[in-house]
C-alpha cells in the first residue's frame, strides 16, 4: 500500500523576501554596531602606564598631556579671561595653548576640529584669517619651520583630522610634538622631508600643510 501524498509542499528555505529583509537589517546593524564599538573603545584608556591628564612631555615649556582614548574629553579649557583653548586633552587644545602661552597668540576663530585649521580654498602662503596665521600647502615653495602648526587630513578611523607642532627641522626630517596620538602613541614623531622641483614636501600621505605665525 502506497503512502498518501500530501497536498502541502514543505520548503525548508525561508521565503526570498524574508531573507532579503534579514540581509538588509544585518547590513544596517553591522555598521551601527561597529560605530558604537569604536566610540566606546576610543573613550577607554587601555594603557595602565598613564592616567588621563598625566604630563608626559613639553615643548618650549608648554606641557603635553596624556589623553588615553582619542575621543576622551575632560571638559573645555579656558584662559583666565575666557579665551577658548579647546577640549582637554585633545590635539587642538595643545596647539592653541602652545601659541597662546608661548606667543600670546589668539585665533579669531576659537572653535573647529583639527581638519578645519587648513583652508583648502587658500593659495600657498596666503593668510588664514580664521587662525591669523600664514598657510602653506604640502608641496610649498616655503620650507617648513620649527614652531609651525602641522595639519593632517581625516582618516577612516579619525574623521576629525589631527594637528601638531613642528618641534625641529633637519635636512631631510622634521620632528613633531603632539597631544592625543592614541593611548600607545608617542608625543614625538619623525616625518621625512624632501625637496622636489623647488618645492618642499613632508612625506606623509595625510599632511595637508602647515601654518605659521606672522612676523612680530
Amino acid at each position: 500500500m502506497q503512502p498518501e501524498r500530501s497536498d502541502v509542499t514543505h520548503n525548508s528555505q525561508p521565503p526570498i523576501k524574508k531573507r532579503l529583509c534579514s540581509l538588509l537589517a544585518l547590513a544596517v546593524l553591522l555598521p551601527l554596531i561597529a560605530l558604537a564599538a569604536h566610540a566606546a573603545f576610543t573613550r577607554f584608556n587601555p594603557n595602565s602606564q598613564h592616567a588621563v591628564g598625566d604630563r608626559i612631555d613639553e615643548l618650549n615649556g608648554v606641557a603635553i598631556y596624556y589623553n588615553g582614548g582619542v575621543n576622551t574629553v575632560q571638559g573645555r579649557n579656558l584662559s583666565k579671561d575666557g579665551y577658548n583653548l579647546g577640549l582637554r586633552y585633545q590635539c587642538v587644545e595643545f596647539v592653541k595653548r602652545y601659541y597662546f602661552e608661548r606667543h600670546g597668540h589668539r585665533m579669531p576663530d576659537t572653535y573647529g576640529h583639527a581638519k578645519s585649521f587648513f583652508d583648502p580654498s587658500l593659495g600657498d602662503g596666503a593668510l588664514n584669517e580664521k587662525r591669523a596665521m600664514r598657510q602653506f600647502t604640502n608641496g610649498s615653495t616655503e620650507r617648513p619651520h620649527a614652531e609651525d602648526l602641522l595639519v593632517f587630513a581625516p582618516s577612516l578611523l579619525n574623521r576629525y583630522g589631527h594637528v601638531a607642532i613642528i618641534a625641529s627641522v633637519d635636512a631631510d626630517m622634521i620632528q613633531i610634538a603632539q597631544q592625543n596620538p592614541g593611548p600607545f602613541g608617542n608625543s614625538r614623531e619623525n616625518l621625512g622631508l624632501s625637496q622636489r622641483e623647488e618645492r618642499w614636501y613632508i612625506d606623509h600621505s595625510r599632511v595637508l600643510g602647515w601654518l605659521r605665525l606672522p612676523p612680530q
